[in-house]
């Protein structure tokens, strides 16, 4: 069962934000400047914290997974101002 998550992240270092930010483009949609929609399983859920807690500097770094719940069953209500928001759709995942 996929989740919808909502990831934000405030990498101090422009390296290490690099680094999360191309983490995170195989993983959701990007938002804005520091924020991502992802449609994750479990094991994908895990597998992205995994690789997110290797690339930043826990002292230094914080990032947020926020689980929004069933994918099926959840209907962001957001107040978008500016550019459209569309929640992320069902897609293949070329592996």
């Amino acid at each position: 069962m996929e989740h919808l998550f909502v990831v934000t992240y405030d990498i101090s270092n422009p390296r290490r934000w690099r680094r999360v930010f191309r983490i995170m483009e195989g993983y959701g949609d990007w938002l804005q400047l520091s924020v991502f929609q992802c449609r994750l399983g479990k094991t994908r859920a895990i597998e992205l914290e995994a690789k997110l807690a290797e690339a930043m500097n826990k002292t230094e770094d914080h990032v947020l997974l926020l689980d929004l719940g069933p994918m099926e069953g959840v209907t962001p209500k957001v107040h978008s101002l500016g550019k459209l928001f569309r929640p992320v759709g069902r897609q293949a995942v070329i592996v």
